[in-house]
């Protein structure tokens, strides 16, 4: 298993959720933006840490993010 943490910069974040088809972990949430299980949102940055084995859903999501607002980062490289 990965740890890593998906990053959302909510300003870049335009509610296309192409991300949502790529990996079903991305919700739209009230606001009409995206949202992650666990996720946190503060100063305009949605945060969420995972350790699973979807770590290439992530990054495929991130690809296909329009805007790139969407990043992914393993954690301890």
């Amino acid at each position: 298993m990965t740890e890593y943490e998906i990053t959302v910069d909510m300003e870049l974040c335009d509610g296309i959720f192409a991300c949502l088809v790529r990996d079903g972990r991305f919700e739209e949430s009230a606001d009409g933006l995206v949202t992650l299980p666990g996720g946190r949102r503060e100063d305009g940055t949605l945060r969420a840490t995972f350790e699973d084995d979807r770590l290439s859903d992530a990054e495929d999501a991130a690809a296909a993010c329009p805007t790139d607002a969407i990043t992914v980062e393993v954690k301890g490289e």
